[in-house]
């Protein structure tokens, strides 16, 4: 946990609250491009459009008489994750494991009858983890499978990498980690372990839990002096890519690694938390003031990312 002197956050470059929202985000993110991120169906379709990398889109309801028809939209596929188009936190997500016995069965092994997955997808239709609380959209996606790196390293949930983007520069990183407190879910504020993670070279450089520094996960015991992300070289270019297409200069992407296909865009945040900056012990407001400074619009993301690398 940062100490809390004005004078030492300042030289750390801690960015507040209020720095965060009216020096970058109100800056650099016109409000007519939120959509384009807070629902994730639109980036979904965008991104498949670009040729951006992600999850496989298995399916959609968006009107609640449709729901009778989720088993057999379900039945093909032995694991899917059911989420909420504009659903924020990890709320409303629900992981299906495997199907047996016409039951559904989460990663924990908790079991869920049809008529149950018909109520979440129900819940979901009418807002109930929507922002704002709108009438929303349920989606269906194929399930990630574990890159046996991280083997280790989770429980029961898939681990994702986050990476601040400013001008389409990556300027901090960090994974986090699904634990037993977490229910299985890579969330901070639920309990999932933030590993800060080095620029340069893609490995681990500290972590916490519930802002506390952790040297080993509390469920598996091992320890993150050993962690090293692969496909770091391939990571931040496809994330610093998601400026051009969303246009947005401040910007969180949330990035899963498949066993089989590697590094996928789950999602896009267009207000990215300040947590990441307790799990790699340094601030973002120096970062974000030197990028001010080089940002140069005419280079690709592999060259922004290779700077980024260079001077972080």
């Amino acid at each position: 946990m940062f100490l809390a002197n004005p004078r030492k956050l300042r030289e750390m470059g801690i960015l507040g609250m209020n720095g965060r929202n009216f020096s970058y985000i109100a800056r650099h993110n016109p409000r007519h491009l939120y959509p384009l991120v807070d629902n994730k169906l639109k980036f979904k379709l965008l991104a498949q459009k670009a040729g951006i990398a992600v999850p496989e889109l298995l399916g959609t309801v968006s009107e609640q008489h449709d729901i009778k028809k989720l088993r057999s939209m379900l039945a093909p596929h032995a694991q899917f994750v059911i989420k909420p188009a504009k659903g924020s936190g990890g709320k409303g997500i629900l992981v299906i494991n495997e199907q047996r016995h016409d039951l559904y069965f989460k990663p924990s092994e908790e079991a869920l009858t049809n008529a149950q997955i018909e109520l979440h997808v129900s819940n979901i239709l009418s807002g109930l983890y929507s922002l704002g609380g709108t009438p929303d959209v349920a989606m269906i996606e194929a399930m990630v499978q574990l890159d046996p790196v991280f083997t280790n390293y989770s429980y029961e949930g898939i681990p994702d990498l986050r990476v601040i983007l400013f001008r389409g520069y990556p300027v901090m990183a960090m994974l986090r980690l699904a634990t037993h407190v977490s229910d299985g879910k890579a969330n901070l504020h639920q309990g999932a372990v933030g590993v800060g993670i080095d620029l340069a070279t893609g490995t681990a450089l500290r972590a916490v839990q519930f802002n506390r520094p952790v040297s080993k996960h509390p469920d598996t015991g091992y320890a993150f002096t050993e962690l090293t992300i692969p496909h770091w070289n391939n990571i931040l270019p496809l994330a610093a890519s998601c400026y051009e297409h969303t246009s947005l200069g401040y910007l969180g992407a949330d990035i899963v690694l498949d066993k089989n296909l590697g590094p996928l865009i789950i999602e896009l945040n267009a207000r990215p938390g300040l947590s990441i900056q307790v799990a790699n012990g340094t601030g973002l407001g120096n970062r974000l003031k030197k990028i001010n400074t080089i940002a140069n619009p005419s280079q690709s993301p592999e060259e922004r990312s290779k700077i980024s690398q260079e001077i972080f």
